[in-house]
């Protein structure tokens, strides 16, 4: 409290009259004038001013008119003579309620007091109301701007009034007439802290600028954001991706609507679901927009044929390269028909069969079991992960099969050659019909896997290398008996072109070389 009146005698009665403790107040001052009162009110800013009216230098009307400009929240109680009461009125304007009538009594002035103090009981009451109201607000805000748009893109139709409504409820502000929805799902197994976490990241990377609202449905993650230059857009996706994933060491799949009217929410919510349902064809950590998205997945005119032919020979032979790159034709085809998950393993799932039914006996079992796990991807780059591990597997196997037997196959062709290594009709066809009853395309292949060489470059050279063995271990040997030894029959002189061929010199020109 602080007393200001010009009359020492009344400032003295007053504070020494009123029982100030009994009202839970303090006199912290008194003052002579308005001019004294600023002075005082400026430095301990008290809670109730009792001032009297009529003073020299600035009058109470003067100090009330002061201190309402700088210092609203402080009441005022008035003394005023008689006369001075329609004067006194004028205070009401700057919210003055209580005025006494000189001369008054200590029981006047306490009463007076005591409601003033009540009425500011009342209004810091109300004021703590309010502010736990607004605090009890700012924690319900977010949960309630995450429901509305929950309900903006699944539940309701929004006009433009109504969203304006609710932006001004929600204190949003944005400058671009059009926005954008996307749409970020986790992928692989998760917690609600994931999705809080991706909700912060997402929110710290595009800036509390641009992001309107965001909510979470499911397993994914809704944000509501200014519309922005696309290249910028992309950027800050990716940096949404990166940091995420180096946290958490998880992918996130990204869909992004067109651009569109606020009101147009449910739709560009749809936009973003299709989007993600096409993550089947692009895998998982993709970001997708409606322009990547073709013809509706799913629809399947019948128009799919795979001959499997191929393939099954590649890997029943162990043909890892040719099988793979088969596969991956394959799996290039189908994804061309952009089907959805159900039916593209109606389509793998008996090729899978045609590959498994390649394998030894005492593995296809296993191999069949496998189906279950086909059965549980959810991308079309999982299953063809899945299902080309599972050939090349196979082919492996067949390889390492065919491998011991084909060694066996070429140590007896090898023999055969070494045997007949003088018949003029040693060829591959002869040894294949007449002596190892096989095919002769096949044979011919599996000598030059193994051996590095077609099967008459091998036979042309080893006779060259057994006469040269001849020419040095037989000084007088002639060229028609070399010819005839190995081979040529009676035709030395192709024989010598041979020779030549094979060594630069000709028969006679290595023998000479030699002494």
């Amino acid at each position: 409290m602080l007393l200001v009146d010009d009359e020492r005698i009344i400032l003295e009665g007053i504070s020494s009259l009123v029982r100030w403790s009994e009202l839970n107040a303090e006199l912290v001052g008194t003052a002579r004038n308005g001019i004294e009162a600023i002075a005082f009110i400026e430095e301990h800013q008290p809670d109730i001013v009792i001032s009297d009216i009529k003073m020299p230098g600035m009058d109470g009307l003067q100090l009330v008119e002061n201190v309402y400009e700088q210092y609203p929240h402080i009441a005022f109680i008035l003394l005023s003579g008689f006369s001075e009461f329609d004067y006194a009125r004028k205070a009401m304007q700057y919210g003055v309620k209580h005025y006494l009538l000189k001369p008054c009594n200590e029981n006047a002035i306490e009463q007076a007091i005591e409601e003033v103090c009540d009425e500011l009981a009342a209004k810091q009451s109300q004021s703590q109301f309010v502010m736990t109201m607004q605090q009890e607000l700012t924690k319900v805000l977010p949960h309630a701007k995450s429901q509305f748009l929950k309900e903006l893109v699944t539940n309701k139709t929004y006009g433009k009034r109504d969203w304006e409504d609710y932006r001004r409820m929600f204190h949003l502000e944005y400058e671009q007439q059009n926005v954008r929805l996307i749409l970020l799902q986790v992928e692989g197994h998760y917690e609600f802290e994931h999705l809080f976490a991706l909700t912060n990241i997402a929110e710290d990377v595009l800036g509390k600028e641009l992001v309107l609202l965001s909510t979470t449905i499911g397993k994914q993650v809704l944000i509501l954001i200014q519309e922005i230059e696309r290249e910028l857009l992309f950027s800050h996706l990716a940096g949404i991706k990166r940091t995420f994933s180096d946290f958490y060491k998880r992918d996130v799949t990204i869909a992004v609507s067109d651009e569109a009217e606020i009101t147009d929410a449910r739709k560009m919510y749809r936009e973003t679901m299709e989007c993600l349902n096409y993550r089947f064809h692009l895998g998982e950590g993709a970001i997708i927009t409606p322009n990547d998205v073709g013809s509706p997945a799913g629809f399947d005119n019948g128009s799919f044929y795979y001959d499997d032919e191929q393939l099954t020979m590649d890997v029943k032979a162990g043909n890892s390269e040719e099988a793979k790159l088969e596969l991956e034709r394959y799996f290039q085809l189908l994804s061309e028909q952009r089907l959805n998950n159900g039916m593209t393993k109606s389509y793998v799932i008996p090729l899978f069969m045609s590959i498994v039914r390649q394998s030894g006996a005492d593995k296809m079992n296993n191999y069949l079991k496998m189906i279950a796990r086909l059965d549980e991807l959810d991308t079309l780059r999982a299953i063809e992960s899945f299902v080309t591990e599972t050939a090349l597997q196979i082919c492996a196997d067949n390889f390492s099969s065919h491998k011991s037997k084909q060694s066996g196959v070429i140590r007896k062709m090898i023999a055969v050659i070494e045997q007949n290594i003088g018949y003029p009709e040693l060829s591959l066809n002869w040894v294949a019909n007449e002596i190892l009853y096989m095919n002769p395309d096949y044979l011919g292949k599996l000598f030059k896997k193994e051996t590095g060489e077609k099967f008459s470059n091998y036979v042309m050279k080893l006779r060259i290398d057994k006469a040269v063995d001849v020419i040095k271990g037989i000084e007088d040997v002639r060229v028609f008996e070399l010819a005839e030894q190995f081979g040529f029959g009676d035709n030395p002189q192709y024989f010598s072109q041979v020779f030549k061929k094979h060594t630069g010199h000709t028969p006679s020109e290595y023998k000479r070389s030699l002494s």
